[in-house]
């Protein structure tokens, strides 16, 4: 018999607003007895049905919603669901590189699937996902026909679901770099060791805009792979990319080489360490870029990524020439835009420069934000004119 799950008095509001999780603290009681993974239906308190999703009982999310009907989660579901959010991606113009599912913004909570040439990149992120895999790799084949399919399902987040961290090529063969076209860039994307899946997909347009404000000398800060750096160059006389990687520094000089691009270097190093020593050599850039990984993963974190973020923002306020750019980001949405933007008014304050904000931007298209789900919303992009 199938779990039915019935929520505490009140609870079902959120959900039935869009919200897909249902957490184990909000639920009065579980009727039934199936395997865990399998799809529960959901109630509210008083007996309405609200909907059906994969239930985990190791995971604080007891349930991740997707169904708000009668259908069934068999392959016809899949081939249709993944089939829409492509067309919605293909509709504005993504054809090359792309995220093709976004997880709970396409009702298919814990699934990401990301495109890159002719190979898809997928995550697995929680237990029923996970369990059907090899469903969603088949219905991937008959609608794409990829020549590969790779697994990125070592991310953290699976410990929360009892899941270990595991990667590898599910279908076909996958090349250890994938070449794709961003912007009218080659790229190579490291599907199997990068960051993420391979690439930061939902910067795409963020680094063609990028370009109005880089020239002169640019300094591209937490570089990964070069994807601000690349852009840059099209428009700057010359680009330092720098990271404490030195993989992604010598993916950045392939990229680079790929190109045909003489100027970009790369400097290995502490971006922080970095900054503080070019202010203390007096060194300014005409454009500083700031595309740093999420320094709080958790809200408990917070405090302490205000801290990090107001820290290099200062110094790279510091450090760029009168009447030059600073584009600044952050990836966490437990750093709202609000809280972000707070704190650089704080920085702008701190280190004496006179700013104004030139744009305001967010992830890609191709990474909708759920108004239901501000965990969807997540990236923040400003461009600072210092005066």
């Amino acid at each position: 018999m199938a779990y039915s799950i019935f929520l505490k008095k009140n609870e079902e509001k959120r959900i039935l607003g869009g919200h897909s999780w249902v957490y184990a603290n909000e639920v009065a009681k579980i009727e039934g007895k199936d395997k865990n993974g399998s799809l529960a239906s959901v109630y509210s308190f008083d007996g309405r049905f609200i909907g059906k999703g994969y239930i985990n009982h190791a995971s604080k999310i007891l349930v991740r919603i997707f169904i708000r009907g009668n259908e069934d989660d068999g392959k016809d579901f899949y081939l249709k669901r993944i089939k829409a959010a492509n067309d919605y991606r293909v509709k504005l113009g993504y054809n090359n590189c792309y995220r093709m599912v976004f997880a709970e913004s396409d009702n298919l909570p814990a699934l990401i699937i990301d495109k890159y040439g002719d190979y898809l990149v997928m995550q697995c992120l929680s237990l029923g996902i996970d369990l059907r895999k090899q469903l969603i790799c088949e219905c991937l084949a008959e609608l794409f026909n990829p020549k590969g399919i790779y697994e990125r399902s070592d991310a953290g987040v699976r410990k929360k679901e009892g899941l270990q961290e595991v990667k590898g090529t599910l279908y076909g063969e996958v090349p250890d770099y994938c070449e794709i076209c961003e912007n009218g860039i080659k790229m190579l994307a490291d599907v199997k060791n990068g960051q993420k899946t391979g690439y930061f997909l939902d910067q795409k347009e963020n680094r063609l805009t990028a370009r109005r404000y880089a020239h002169g000398e640019v300094l591209d800060c937490f570089c990964n792979s070069g994807g601000f750096a690349l852009n840059a160059a099209l428009s700057a006389d010359r680009v330092i990319a720098c990271d404490i990687s030195e993989l992604a520094l010598r993916n950045v000089k392939d990229n680079a080489e790929l190109n045909g691009f003489k100027n970009i270097e790369t400097l290995c190093g502490d971006v922080f360490e970095i900054l503080r020593q070019f202010k203390r050599d007096k060194r300014q850039f005409d454009t500083v870029i700031l595309d740093p990984p999420a320094f709080c993963k958790t809200a408990d974190e917070v405090k302490d990524a205000y801290r990090g973020y107001k820290d290099i923002n200062i110094n790279a306020m510091k450090i760029v020439k009168s009447g030059g750019f600073l584009i600044t980001c952050s990836c966490s949405h437990y750093m709202s835009a609000t809280l972000f933007e707070k704190m650089l008014q704080e920085a702008a304050r701190e280190s004496g420069r006179q700013v104004r904000c030139a744009e305001i931007k967010s992830q890609a298209p191709d990474h909708p934000a759920s108004l239901a789900a501000e965990e969807t919303n997540y990236l923040k992009f400003y461009v600072l004119n210092i005066i």
